[in-house]
């Protein structure tokens, strides 16, 4: 329980249900859609769309989507895959040809279809109760009517404003009068709003058919994309059995590759052969053997992780004890190791992640992205459509699992987790932040089990990440950690934003509660009713 003389959030208890999103109104629609006889998944759906209007930079219709879900009445946790494919004419040798060596993040060719809006109506149509007209209602009236613009959004939207300025749409739709808004002014979005009733009236169709899709697809390929309509049309979100690892007495699950959920099960593998719980939470010996752990399970996903359908990426060699205990050899407590291979991909820390707990115990983990900040930084022409720049997590090289190929998807970074104990949900969870989400899954999770943090703690609590060869240690890491750190041989700095964001639902089961928590570095909250 924290100190209540120092600043600080007290976790959420409720009753019936509970919401935890990065924005205060979409935690709020989630609890209304709730309330008004929707269940987890109606209210994820409604919460996530809101989001892709007030939250512009971190995700959107433009994106994709990743969702754990578990229904009460059957007991089986499941998964959707609702990432976006390289258009069908686009293939390594032609980028090769035309003097590409990579997809930069601006590229027109970064734009993978998107998958959000599919997913959405799968998920909808299986196990909502509600339909797209009413869940997009709150999304719909903030982009028509407009919305106020919170602090941490008002930062992240300066950052991304010069990229934005090299669209002429985007700019016209992102930055009226010729900058990004500032907390309290109103945004509004009716190009969006336009769109957003498209699919509430038509549902999937009305997305990746049509008006909207025509737009989207004359925009893109009057960028040089090779982009059609039947790659749109073609979009298919698709169900998958969720892989796993015990770690103590909980079992964490993932969706399997192409997300990179698979590092943070490597992770924890890797953990489970120390007593963390002996160590300080904060000290440098436990984030030591994190930052290591997270390096090694890194190398192995650059290596191996991609799309199933395009690659044979070896999970249960990746999952098994002999891979941890190898892994385990190479890591020295007292220094770290030499450096390893770069870590591929773009740098970035957005994102959604949300969560929803709904009175019958259906409990929903889910995720919404653009990629990077403002994804491509490309809108479409008359839809308001902001497109992500999944495809720059494609590799340009032949032979390599992650290859950019033809309707391929590529290694995606989005993984919404989901903690079990004793076969049902004990915390549905999920940490924003690129590349940065697998540790986030590690650490909040050790906070959790290993250190008995509440979830509002084990969210709360400084983090590091190792990325482009440098430890990242927050402004919270003590300055004597950070030193340890360094004295270990690790190349220490402040990074100039946190990283990512996270929420958090755990199920108390014994006393019919559910306890929220909503991660500090946002402009987000839990609530329960």
């Amino acid at each position: 329980m924290r100190d209540i003389q120092l600043p600080g959030r007290s976790v959420v208890h409720s009753r019936h249900g509970a919401a935890a999103t990065s924005h205060p109104l979409a935690t709020l629609a989630a609890i209304d859609i709730l309330r008004q006889g929707g269940n987890a998944i109606d209210a994820a759906v409604a919460a996530a769309a809101l989001q892709g209007v007030i939250e512009p930079m971190s995700t959107g219709i433009g994106g994709d989507c990743f969702a754990l879900y578990w229904p009460a009445k059957t007991g089986k946790t499941i998964g959707i895959n609702g990432s976006g494919k390289a258009p069908a004419g686009l293939s390594a040798e032609w980028l090769k040809a035309h003097g590409h060596d990579s997809i930069g993040l601006d590229s027109v060719h970064s734009v993978t279809v998107p998958g959000a809006v599919d997913a959405w109506a799968r998920l909808l149509r299986d196990h909502g109760k509600l339909g797209f007209a009413e869940v997009l209602r709150p999304a719909i009236d903030a982009a028509a009517n407009g919305f106020a613009v919170t602090p941490r959004i008002a930062i992240d939207w300066s950052r991304g404003a010069p990229r934005l300025a090299r669209n002429d749409v985007s700019a016209r739709t992102y930055l009226p009068g010729g900058r990004s808004p500032l907390a309290g002014e109103v945004h509004k979005q009716p190009e969006l709003a336009a769109t957003l009733r498209e699919i509430a009236a038509k549902g999937r169709d009305g997305f990746y058919t049509g008006r909207v899709a025509d737009d989207m697809v004359a925009g893109l390929r009057a960028l040089g994309g090779m982009h059609t309509l039947a790659d749109f049309a073609g979009q298919d979100a698709y169900y998958v059995d969720p892989i796993g690892t015990r770690y103590r007495d909980v079992e964490l699950l993932e969706i399997p590759p192409n997300g990179h959920g698979i590092a943070a099960l490597m992770m924890l593998n890797i953990l489970g052969g120390y007593e963390l719980g002996l160590l300080d939470p904060n000290g440098p010996e436990r984030l030591h053997l994190e930052i290591e752990a997270q390096r090694l399970a890194f190398q192995a996903r650059d290596t191996y992780v991609a799309d199933p359908a395009f690659a044979s990426v070896p999970v249960e060699h990746l999952l098994s004890a002999k891979w941890a205990d190898e892994a385990r050899a190479k890591i020295d407590r007292t220094r770290a190791m030499p450096p390893l291979p770069p870590m591929a991909g773009p740098l970035y820390r957005d994102t959604v992640y949300l969560t929803v707990v709904d009175a019958e115990r259906n409990v929903c983990s889910f995720i919404n992205s653009l990629f990077f900040g403002f994804g491509s930084a490309i809108t479409s022409p008359t839809t308001g459509v902001l497109f992500q720049n999944r495809g720059a997590g494609f590799r340009v090289a032949p032979g390599h699992p992650n290859n950019v190929e033809p309707g391929k998807r590529p290694l995606h970074t989005i993984i919404p987790g989901m903690a079990l104990k004793n076969g049902k949900p004990w915390l549905s969870f999920g940490v924003m932040g690129g590349h940065y989400q697998p540790l986030g899954h590690v650490h909040v999770l050790s906070n959790v089990v290993d250190y008995g943090m509440d979830v509002q703690e084990a969210l709360d609590s400084a983090r590091v990440f190792h990325a482009a060869d440098k430890l990242e240690a927050e402004r919270g890491v003590p300055e004597a950690v950070r030193a340890a750190l360094a004295a270990k041989g690790h190349d220490v700095s402040v990074p100039d934003m946190p990283w990512g964001g996270g929420q958090a639902i755990m199920l108390d089961y014994a006393n019919g509660t559910l306890a929220a928590g909503s991660d500090p570095r946002k402009d987000g909250c839990a609530l329960g009713y």
